[in-house]
């Protein structure tokens, strides 16, 4: 239904697009920005960085297509409506995902491939069979991740009903971050987006295996294959908070 509606005004579809596209691309913007005053931001070259913004945007930007309306879900449980979705013959988590489903965010997908593809050109990287095969694992692993993020914030706002913010911390925010090298950081962040929210297997970790750089925190080798276990691990809690959270729905009453 949303497609079809937004497929009805063609131009305003594509201009919307578009602009999605310019709008997140000045994230990447504010990098070529800062390369042109330093040849290295935290030991990292901008080929190296350009690869792994775009491991990040290509990733983040599918599950903001299939699961980025998640946020409405406190707005519709305030004012009663997510009751309706209750009785309908169809998986509340697949309704609230396909809510205000926006077909404008193909614009930050597209832009994440094309810094993708511009990074996979520039770095200096001997590819091995391994090493090509990880690319597309990073990228559907990244998604799983991103996406068990969207489910387990929504899951949260059972609680917050207003937390549509917080939730954008950790998406939106975890994305920003891994634009930019781990060496950038504090230890403790790292730690954190690698053992407390795995945010470091979208790409950090992963991707220092394909660059033959040392690993965040000193990680075994083996780790840098490990972002499908660590995506089915995400999506698997996710489900199970939300599957806590709706059982712990009790509606908004009259």
């Amino acid at each position: 239904m949303w497609v079809r509606s937004t497929m009805t005004y063609r131009a305003s579809f594509a201009l919307t697009a578009f602009g999605n596209l310019v709008v997140t691309g000045l994230d990447f913007v504010a990098i070529l920005l800062m390369f042109a005053q330093v040849d290295s931001l935290g030991g990292w070259t901008l080929p190296e960085v350009v690869f792994l913004y775009g491991l990040s945007a290509t990733s983040f930007g599918v599950a903001d297509l299939v699961l980025g309306s998640m946020d409405v879900l406190g707005t519709r449980i305030r004012d009663g409506s997510f009751d309706t979705m209750l009785v309908r013959p169809v998986p509340v988590l697949a309704q609230i995902g396909a809510d205000h489903f926006a077909l404008r965010r193909l614009g930050r997908i597209t832009q994440g491939v094309l810094v993708l593809g511009w990074g996979l050109v520039a770095v200096d990287v001997d590819w091995t069979a391994p090493k090509v095969l990880l690319v597309p694992v990073m990228l559907v692993s990244g998604a799983a991740i991103f996406c068990a993020l969207f489910v387990a914030g929504a899951a949260f706002q059972f609680l917050a009903q207003d937390a549509a913010e917080v939730q954008n911390a950790f998406t939106y925010g975890g994305n920003l971050m891994l634009q930019y090298p781990p060496t950038v950081f504090g230890k403790d962040l790292v730690r954190g987006a690698t053992f407390m929210l795995p945010l470091a297997f979208v790409n950090w970790v992963p991707a220092s295996y394909v660059l033959g750089r040392p690993y965040p925190l000193d990680l075994p080798p083996w780790a840098a294959f490990a972002p499908p276990l660590v995506a089915a691990g995400c999506c698997a809690l996710a489900g199970l908070a939300w599957r806590a959270g709706l059982g712990s729905y009790r509606s908004t009453g009259s």
